[in-house]
This record gives C-alpha cells, sequence and structure tokens, in this order.
C-alpha cells in the first residue's frame, strides 16, 4: 500500500530541510532516487519526469564583512599621531623649506636640504648636527633656521677661499661635518613666523651660547659680519673662533 498522508509530508519535509542545510549559491537535490521508493507509481514517475530540482540559498558575506571592517578599525586605530612642529628649515640660497620635527625630514631629504649650492653635490651629513637643530628647535617651538652652509664640495671650498672668505683648506663642511646658520624666533606662541625680512635673527653670540648650554662638545664660530650673521657648528674637536 502507499504511504499514508502524514508519512509522504514528513518526507517531503526531510527533503525540504536538506535542500535548506546549504551555506553555498546553489545547492542541487535529486529527487528521483528519493522518490522512488514510494508506493504510489504516479508519484514515482513523476519525480523521474522532474528530473532535478535546484534549491536555492542566500549567501552569507555579512561576517566576511564584519571583519573586513575591524581589520580596517584596527589599522585606523594604530595611526600614530602627527608629532609637534619644532620649526621650519629654510635654506637661503634656494629659498626651499621643510617641517622639522621628531621625525622629519627624513635623513635623506636633510642631507639635500644641506646639498653643495655650486655643484649640487650630495654627501653623507653626521647626524649629531640634525640632533643639534631639533634640540634647539625643542628649546624654541615654532623657529625658523635659516641654513647658510652644509656640505661644501672641496671646488666651492677653494672658491671661497681664493674670494677671500675665511674657510679653512680642509673644512669640516666639505666631510660633512658641519653646518652654518640662523635662528629667528617665532612671533607667536603657536609658532606662526613671517616672512625672512620681518623678524631679526637671534644674536650669533646667544645663539652659540644656546648651543654650548646644550652640551655641544664640538667646534662653534660666530660670523657678525654685516652681511653674514650666522653661527658655525661642527662635530670636530672643541675650540671657538669669531669671524666678521
Amino acid at each position: 500500500m502507499g504511504e499514508s498522508s502524514p508519512v509522504r509530508e514528513a518526507r517531503w519535509a526531510a527533503v525540504a530541510r536538506q535542500g535548506a542545510v546549504s551555506i553555498g549559491a546553489e545547492v542541487t537535490i535529486t529527487l528521483a532516487e528519493t522518490m522512488s521508493s514510494f508506493a504510489s507509481p504516479l508519484l514515482a514517475v513523476l519525480c523521474a519526469s522532474l528530473a532535478t530540482v535546484t534549491v536555492s540559498s542566500p549567501v552569507h558575506t555579512e561576517r566576511r564583512a564584519e571583519h573586513t571592517s575591524h581589520l580596517a578599525t584596527k589599522k585606523a586605530g594604530a595611526l600614530t599621531e602627527v608629532p609637534p612642529l619644532l620649526g621650519t628649515l629654510f635654506v637661503v640660497h634656494t629659498a626651499e623649506f621643510a617641517p622639522l620635527d621628531a621625525e622629519n625630514p627624513s635623513v635623506a631629504d636633510f642631507e639635500r636640504l644641506l646639498e653643495d649650492r655650486v655643484t649640487g653635490a650630495c654627501a653623507h651629513l653626521d647626524p649629531r648636527l640634525f640632533d643639534l637643530l631639533r634640540a634647539l628647535g625643542r628649546r624654541n617651538p615654532g623657529a625658523r633656521f635659516e641654513l647658510v652652509s652644509g656640505y661644501r664640495s672641496p671646488k666651492l671650498n677653494e672658491m671661497l677661499r681664493k674670494k677671500g672668505h675665511h674657510v679653512a683648506s680642509h673644512s669640516q663642511h666639505s666631510l660633512g661635518h658641519a653646518v652654518d646658520f640662523r635662528l629667528v624666533l617665532a612671533e607667536t606662541p603657536e609658532g606662526g613666523i613671517g616672512p625672512p625680512v620681518t623678524r631679526e635673527p637671534v644674536d650669533p653670540i646667544v645663539l652659540e651660547t644656546e648651543i654650548r648650554q646644550l652640551g655641544w662638545a664640538g667646534g662653534t664660530g660666530v660670523y657678525l659680519g654685516a652681511t653674514d650673521r650666522f653661527v658655525h657648528a661642527d662635530v670636530g674637536p672643541r675650540r671657538r673662533w669669531v669671524g666678521l
């Protein structure tokens, strides 16, 4: 005898449940084999003629999207704060400038700013020079460092000597061991400064004193000329001189 109606309904429910257990886009369930055991010949013929039935279920992407969002939140949370501005580096011969903070400019950019102004050659600069500028920036937030000279090629050094400038034949500049600069203090507590002509640089003697207070053990030169007022600092032996 054929199955009763309740039994037939239960079997169909079992088939439906099997089709619902799906995590893919589609699950194909063949019903002919399942229904072949049915006692009703009519149902068996009907199922065989239907071939296959496709049961679809939605693709769940919410968990993956949530994970991606979580990673983005982690990445955003890992971002560090921008370090506070210590000052501005300003190259007097090219009018280039760069912000000075605990991370910027990079060593490569710092060396490029202080490249030889005649030949354009770069050289490795002693990192203690960079440390000195940063230390001065911490004491004078927002100040402008007017860079007069950094690396000096032997060609430029000899040219300056022939023009009567007081430069050593074996200058610390040619070794990448010296920097000449002026310091212009900020006009406001926020660190704002105007164009180079709006404020006078710190007196070179005062600036040299501050450099020594920071524990600078190298050489210092103070230049007090009418047009050349700056401080020289190098990593050579401790010594001091005054130039005009």
